[in-house]
Formats: structure tokens, sequence, C-alpha cells
């Protein structure tokens, strides 16, 4: 089942997307930051924020919001999947549904954006599996040599 994040849900949330080795300790500290604003204020200004749970096991979450000073343009923040159970469709019910989600809401067009370091290389081919595009890229973003890759995909 798919539900909305809660409070309670923070700690395994952050635990989960630290154990998938792709996010840096400053990722996981912003992360805390964006799941404590969210449940304070975001939520109530359209944030969404889901899990994806399974005989009471939290198996992955993702977290999607529209963005400002746009028609119908929408971001998909955050996306992680217990390294246990990665590979089996998680992630892919995860995308489906943040992609519906927020085309009820109005949105026309999702984008997302990741690393362009090999640790990020599975995450990029997942997202092309979901048949986003490889939008740009923004040279040196993250840090020198670490590229900001942008992908997108009309809904």
């Amino acid at each position: 089942m798919i539900r909305p994040a809660l409070t309670t849900d923070t700690a395994e949330l952050l635990a989960m997307a630290a154990g998938t080795g792709v996010f840096k300790p400053m990722e996981i500290d912003t992360l805390k930051e964006v799941l404590d604003d969210y449940h304070e204020y975001g939520a109530d200004q359209g944030h969404r924020c889901f899990v994806l749970e399974e005989n009471g096991e939290k198996l992955g979450f993702e977290y999607h919001a529209a963005e400002a000073m746009t028609e119908g343009t929408w971001i998909l923040w955050w996306i992680a999947v217990k390294p246990k159970t990665q590979g089996k469709g998680i992630g892919g019910r995860l995308m489906q549904f943040a992609e519906h989600d927020a085309k009820a809401l109005g949105a026309r067009v999702m984008y997302l954006y990741t690393s362009s370091l090999p640790h990020s290389e599975l995450t990029r081919k997942f997202y092309l599996k979901q048949a986003y595009e490889q939008e740009g890229q923004l040279r040196d973003f993250y840090a020198e040599g670490d590229h900001q890759v942008v992908f997108r995909k009309a809904l």
C-alpha cells in the first residue's frame, strides 16, 4: 500500500535513504530538514510525500512537489527504496504513483535530478527505464566534476 508519510516515519526514511549508499551525509541531513518542514507546513502548501509499505514494513518513499512560478511543472525531489528490496519494482511503483498523483493535481511535466558520478549510475538507468529522457546537465553543480543530470518526462 502507498500512503502519506507520517512524522513517525522520518527516522526510518532517513535510515533507508542512508542505507542506499547513494546520498552524501549532508543530503541525509537535508532530507531530515525537508521531512520536518513537510510535516510542519509543506503538506499544507501542496508538497507530497508517500511511503510504500507492505506487511507493516516500509520499503520505499518518494517526495514530489509543484515547482513555483511554473504552469504544471513538478519535481520529484526524493525517491529511495530499501536496499535489500531494490530491483523488485518498488521504485517503479513509487515513480508511477508520483506521476499519477501530480498529473491529477495539474502536472504536465515531471523533472528530476541526480549526480553524474558513478555511484548514481544505477539511478540514471532507473530513470531511463521509467521513460524519462535526459534533458541536460549542469556541469560542476554539486562539486567540481560532479554534474547535475536533469531528466524530464511529459505527463
